[in-house]
């Protein structure tokens, strides 16, 4: 589980909203895309959508900078954690995510962000384009790969 990634790909996004709603959904009960661990970025303007969420960062600003301790790695983990019964609500984790992927509860007043569904992220299970996918970073490098080197050759896929 801790080896694979949540690839999402822009491209295939229409911004329904559904990851939002399944998200908040599990996480919270509600369907309510304030409080969704995943956002879509919406530029009506250029009709572009852009999902976003945590990136777990090796070196996780949000855990380097929690004072109170309350976000962690599990032994051998990827993902940072909240403990929100730990956390004192100061925000500098939300300040210090360098991709505003940290979010804060308006009621329960705590950090939180996406934990993977606990390694079963219901935002790629309910994506009915495809932009959200929970795949093996290999998978993505050599799609990538690929394209690229076919571009450079003068094929189309």
């Amino acid at each position: 589980m801790e080896n694979r990634v949540l690839y999402i790909n822009h491209e295939k996004c229409v911004g329904c909203g559904a990851c939002e709603m399944i998200c908040s959904l599990v996480n919270e009960g509600v369907c309510s895309p304030r409080l969704s661990r995943i956002r879509v970025v919406r530029f009506t303007r250029e009709a572009r959508n852009a999902p976003v969420s945590c990136a777990a960062c090796e070196n996780a600003p949000c855990l380097l900078t929690c004072v109170a301790g309350a976000i962690y790695r599990e032994p051998g983990g990827a993902v940072p954690k909240v403990n929100t019964g730990q956390c004192i609500g100061c925000r500098q984790c939300n300040l210090a995510c360098p991709f505003g992927h940290m979010n804060f509860h308006p009621e329960k007043k705590t950090a939180y962000k996406c934990e993977l569904c606990g390694g079963d992220p219901q935002c790629a299970k309910f994506c009915w384009t495809g932009a959200i996918q929970f795949v093996d970073p290999e998978t993505v490098l050599e799609e990538k790969r690929t394209e690229q080197a076919g571009h450079m050759l003068g094929l189309e896929r």
